[in-house]
């Protein structure tokens, strides 16, 4: 399968063809006809399987037939980070240079956003509260919108953006296209899916719930006490080639971060109290290899775009489940291989077993010498073989909510 046997124009092909994309995902074979067609539709899949080029590709071919004023195309993304990447992949894979994008994302000067917009565009991509607060200033028309992508959807009502998606969504006009995407599918994303898509076709191309299949991943249980001096012996004992660190608080990703940077470690910190140029200075050392250790909170699990990113390290297990799929989707991206170590206290033990059970994956555990933790986790038994018995191939079907009791 090639890319122009999906129904994709010649200049969409030679933009794939300018970014080495050779053969199309699974995700993009399945996505991209559908798109094309008209239909709304869900992507449930792994983070790095192409998920940005499968909507890109076929909303650029669509809103290139026919010119028209205003803003055609929506996309709506949890983070800043995300909104970025989006941003860089439509100027990529939009070769012919018409149709406009704009950003709006906060931490940015919303006067030059604003500005931006007047220019004209007919594609924005933004972050639910900045785009808010272009509406509420009359600085963005959305009546005229006919594609709505809401990406990384799962992370946008984990950190409580409903209410906001919901305002933007009364905007909208109800005749227009809808797609969403999620690396994972629960029951709120269901009922999202219900009260704003027609007959969506769903399509998953791994187990929801699914850890990255490229990653080994390994438990280390330590005292809480002695988290910080293990994770420092792993980083000067192994050779780590470019790691992310993930810690539940922002006030935790200084704190460790500075330790790193005390013992020469090569490190900088990524969270929600960073200004946006130290946050996109930080991302832009981590990516040309300035910096070997980027300690990040979860606001980093979506839409950091690092090819290759050698390790994750759970410093902190996380709070959801949910979010230890996209923690360990940073590394072994896109068919790369990739290594996941989460550093379990005592208290943490039970959310490790929720992660198990979310992922249908028993974790191995590793007792290092000098680093006694608690004991490995009891096998989970019936319940974990019947979470694990539970896989999904990739399929294309239509989408039939679960009933409400």
């Amino acid at each position: 399968m090639n890319f122009s046997q999906l129904g994709l124009a010649p200049a969409q092909v030679r933009a794939c063809e300018s970014l080495g994309y050779t053969e199309p995902t699974p995700i993009q074979t399945q996505a991209i006809p559908i798109v094309l067609n008209g239909q709304d539709l869900i992507g449930c899949a792994e983070t790095g399987t192409g998920k940005t080029a499968a909507f890109l590709l076929p909303i650029i071919q669509r809103i290139s037939e026919r010119s028209r004023p205003g803003v055609r195309v929506l996309v709506l993304a949890p983070t800043r980070e995300l909104a970025l990447q989006i941003h860089q992949n439509y100027g990529e894979l939009n070769n012919q240079k018409s149709n406009r994008s704009v950003i709006a994302i906060g931490g940015a000067n919303i006067r030059t956003q604003i500005a931006d917009l007047r220019r004209g565009a007919s594609v924005l991509i933004a972050t639910p509260g900045r785009l808010l607060d272009l509406t509420e200033r009359g600085a963005v028309n959305l009546s005229l919108v006919e594609v709505l992508v809401l990406d990384e959807a799962d992370r946008m009502l984990d950190m409580g953006f409903l209410p906001a998606i919901k305002r933007v969504l009364a905007m909208l006009p109800t005749k227009r296209q809808t797609l969403l995407f999620s690396a994972t599918m629960s029951s709120s994303i269901e009922q999202l899916a219900r009260s704003t898509m027609k007959s969506p076709k769903l399509i998953e191309v791994n187990r929801r719930g699914s850890a990255a299949t490229m990653v080994e991943q390994t438990a280390y249980p330590v005292a809480q006490e002695s988290k910080t001096a293990l994770l420092l012996d792993l980083l000067e004992r192994e050779k780590f080639e470019r790691v992310l660190v993930f810690t539940r608080t922002r006030r935790g990703a200084e704190r460790l971060s500075h330790i790193l940077m005390a013992r020469d470690h090569s490190a900088n910190r990524i969270h929600a109290d960073r200004t946006q140029p130290q946050r996109e200075a930080a991302l832009r050392g981590f990516r040309d290899g300035s910096t070997r250790v980027l300690v990040a909170t979860d606001i980093a699990a979506r839409g950091l775009d690092v090819d290759a990113v050698s390790h994750v390290i759970n410093y902190d297990v996380p709070a959801a489940p949910e979010d230890y799929v996209h923690r360990v989707g940073r590394t072994g991206r896109a068919g790369n291989t990739g290594q996941a170590i989460t550093i379990v206290a005592p208290v943490d033990e039970l959310s490790m077993r929720a992660i198990e059970r979310l992922t249908g994956q028993e974790v191995k555990r590793v007792v290092l010498p000098g680093f006694g933790g608690a004991p490995p986790l009891a096998p989970p038994g019936k319940t974990f073989a019947r979470f694990a018995r539970s896989g999904r191939s990739s399929s294309v079907r239509s989408f039939r909510p679960r009933r409400a009791r």
